[in-house]
């Protein structure tokens, strides 16, 4: 203690005048000569021992009441750092009896609270109370036996000014109290999530629902943040505390990430905070506090980051279709001299093309299944003469477009030249899976009942394009087999590949 505090002790002891310190927990620390003499208790008896527990304001309608008003008053001195002061209370208080028990008193007191901070952290209020008792009921006495006029001339006389003043502000405390609670429940169901944050180790002194909702509704006031959040430590935040503590500028973060444990023992997660760490002042202007005041933007985040996605996957997507349709243009030109059949070939498989984009819209892009895309490429020549048979086999995007292609030309053909150039003509198309561990799609078009059949003079571009999708598109292997009773196209594909 220094010599300053030691006087400061040596003088609030010699005092006429009533005075006690409580600790945050409101129990007593200290309580000097004048009021254990006034409340006729020891030091032993109080030193410890809640404020409310040794002095519990007695029976009575009232007495909750006044209870709930001076526990009101030590707290607002301690959640604010500023003096607090009760004008009027009617408190009763337990004094022994000539029997040795306690009996209540009816007193009526004026009372100070001071918070007392260390290192700009209120860690007791210091209480001084005076006993107006025998004023308040003389003023009462005078009100009864005189008229109003006369009894307001004996409250200027024996005080009664000096308390109607005080009651003055006594309401006008009520009404600010009431204010006060106001904007208290405005802060705490605000949508942001806001804290108050007191001395250089920014212990908690308040924080709203939305506050602890972001971490985990933890236990965290009366806590340095250090303490309350030891796993943001290396993540920066502290710093900026300590940062703006020291020069009493504001920092501001945008869509700044923090990693928290939001339940116990869970790992880390991720969140993404917009937040301004603004500066409190005391009346003389330096920094005594912090004001953190931000929202969760995890969601707008992820949601911005998804969108990004989705935007270089559409490049990359129109990117590959449009390399697609030039490779279609200029193999198609090739096998097709004459301009009006280049633009009818080229156009049906830029339709094929979309059909299957059609599909994958539907899926947003995550796939489709390979009856439907069967379905689709092929349902122009009736859906009776081409027989699928083979379970549900999920596809990735870039597989279904190139099976689409490959389903389209082999349909072409065989309406062409195959099975589905007569009306008699039929087409199954089988599959299975083989091999679980690393599963193969093995697939068999066989056309019957169709035209004779042999093989052409020359690779048109239809075979060459399924060659071409089905070895360097999907990694897998293809046979076509020009049978006297039936074309045959045999495909083994892994399934693993094309799923992008």
């Amino acid at each position: 203690m220094t010599s300053t505090e030691t006087d400061l002790a040596a003088a609030l002891e010699a005092s006429p005048n009533a005075y006690f310190i409580v600790d945050r927990d409101l129990k007593f620390v200290w309580a000097n000569a004048a009021y254990l003499a006034m409340t006729q208790r020891s030091a032993d008896d109080l030193i410890g021992t809640p404020v409310f527990e040794a002095f519990d304001a007695g029976p009575g309608a009232e007495a909750p009441e006044n209870a709930r008003q001076l526990r009101a008053s030590f707290e607002k001195a301690f959640a604010t750092g500023l003096r607090n002061d009760i004008p009027v209370i009617h408190y009763a208080i337990p004094l022994p009896r000539a029997d040795g028990l306690r009996a209540y008193e009816d007193r009526y007191w004026s009372v100070v609270h001071t918070p007392l901070l260390r290192d700009g952290v209120v860690e007791h209020v210091l209480q001084y109370a005076i006993d107006i008792t025998e004023l308040e009921r003389l003023r009462r006495s005078a009100a009864r036996e005189l008229e109003t006029s006369a009894a307001s001339t004996i409250d200027a006389i024996v005080g009664g000014t000096l308390l109607s003043g005080a009651r003055t502000v006594q309401a006008d405390n009520a009404r600010l109290e009431t204010e006060r609670q106001g904007l208290m429940d405005l802060f705490m169901q605000a949508p942001g999530f806001v804290a108050v944050l007191s001395g250089p180790d920014h212990v908690f002194q308040i924080h709203n629902g939305a506050y602890a909702q972001l971490i985990g509704h933890r236990d965290i006031a009366g806590k340095p943040t250090r303490e309350a959040l030891p796993e943001v430590r290396g993540q920066g935040y502290f710093e900026f505390l300590d940062t703006v503590y020291a020069t009493g500028e504001p920092y501001e973060g945008r869509a700044s990430r923090v990693q928290l444990q939001r339940t116990p023992d869970a790992p880390l997660e991720s969140r993404f905070l917009d937040f301004i760490y603004q500066p409190i002042r005391d009346a003389r202007g330096g920094v005594v506090g912090i004001f953190v005041q931000g929202h969760d933007v995890t969601e707008t985040v992820r949601s911005t980051e998804r969108q990004k996605l989705m935007i270089d996957e559409l490049n990359h997507r129109v990117k590959n279709t449009l390399a697609t349709v030039q490779s279609i243009a200029m193999q198609t030109a090739r096998s097709h001299p004459d301009p009006g059949t280049f633009a009818e070939g080229f156009q049906a498989r830029l339709l094929a093309l979309s059909h299957t984009h059609d599909l994958l819209t539907r899926s947003h892009w995550e796939g489709a299944d390979l009856p439907d895309v069967l379905s689709h490429e092929t349902i122009a020549h009736g859906p009776h003469r081409i027989t699928p048979i083979g379970p549900p086999v999920a596809l990735g995007s870039a597989a279904a477009l190139s099976f689409g292609m490959i389903f389209h030309e082999l349909a072409t053909n065989a309406a062409k030249y195959g099975a589905l150039s007569g009306p008699e003509g039929r087409v199954l198309v089988d599959w299975a899976i083989a091999n679980q561990t690393r599963p193969v799609l093995t697939l068999t078009w066989r056309e019957t009942d169709g035209p004779p059949v042999s093989p052409p003079s020359r690779k048109g571009f239809g075979s060459r394009l399924i060659e071409r999708n089905v070895r360097h598109d999907l990694a897998g292997e293809v046979k076509l087999d020009y049978a006297d009773d039936g074309f045959i196209a045999e495909f083994s594909v892994p399934l693993d590949f094309g799923r992008s």
